[in-house]
């Protein structure tokens, strides 16, 4: 990520919006903030979603959010697909399994990731 400015050198300041990728390809998936039982990704989307067939079934708990752009999510057992647009975040329990169904073709749709013990 850019550095804009910085308050020290240990401390640099970001943006969660700089170095957007160039490719509308591939999704990225940038770890920005790792600690014991933490972890916090910045996920840039353009148009992909899971795999047929793929759920995520993750061994961490994950709250996320959708900075930019949208997004449908989906749950294993329900029907509905949660359409989520900026400022909208959910929280996901372990093992809850769960799917991308779409990102928003026409911009990137800019997730925050929190995963946690």
């Amino acid at each position: 990520m850019n550095h804009r400015i910085s308050g020290d050198n240990m401390n640099p300041v970001e943006n969660i919006f700089a170095d957007m990728p160039d490719s509308r390809k591939d999704e990225l998936i940038e770890a920005i903030l790792e600690a014991p039982g933490l972890r916090i990704e910045r996920i840039v989307s353009h148009g992909q979603s899971s795999p047929d067939g793929f759920w995520y079934d993750q061994e961490d708990n994950e709250w996320v959010i959708v900075l930019r752009g949208n997004a449908g999510l989906r749950f294993e057992g329900r029907e509905d697909v949660l359409a989520l647009k900026p400022g909208d975040h959910i929280r996901i329990d372990r093992r809850r399994r769960h799917r991308v169904e779409w990102t928003d073709p026409d911009q990137e749709t800019v997730w925050l990731a929190v995963h946690y013990k």
